[in-house]
């Protein structure tokens, strides 16, 4: 298995594929759209492969803030649903891990809906602390 940075349209068509099983809400035209939105704005992917499948992509920026220094935030990880509990997320997310501090990021954060439980247990088995709520209100 290897771990990619996305690089190109070609890349973006199969990592959309896997990103809707995260983002149902979303047509895989919508989707790429979206993404080519974000990544003006700092967003990039890295994907794992297996024999020339995806079967895991993750989502996330390198940015500044004054509470976290440079820090990764990872905004999405997905794994296919038949390759969990097989070691997929845990490489990619060291990849990540290993790529923040080659970035030399200060910290690693992300965020995970309160319903997650099963990637609350996964984060939590990899060394990631609950350290505050996240809030939200909806403008709109």
């Amino acid at each position: 298995m290897q771990v990619s940075l996305l690089q190109s349209d070609t890349e973006l068509g199969q990592v959309a594929d896997v990103m809707l099983v995260l983002r149902p809400s979303f047509t895989k035209a919508t989707l790429i759209e979206q993404i080519k939105l974000q990544q003006q704005q700092g967003y990039q992917l890295s994907y794992l492969s297996d024999q020339q499948q995806i079967v895991a992509v993750a989502g996330f920026v390198i940015a500044w803030k004054l509470s976290w220094g440079k820090h990764l935030y990872l905004d999405d990880l997905v794994t296919l649903p038949n390759c969990r509990s097989k070691g997929v997320g845990k490489q990619l997310l060291h990849w990540l891990e290993d790529y923040a501090k080659q970035q030399q990021c200060e910290q690693f954060h992300l965020g995970s809906g309160v319903q997650r439980f099963a990637a609350h247990r996964f984060y939590l088995r990899h060394g990631f602390d609950i350290r505050s709520h996240h809030f939200t209100k909806q403008l709109s």
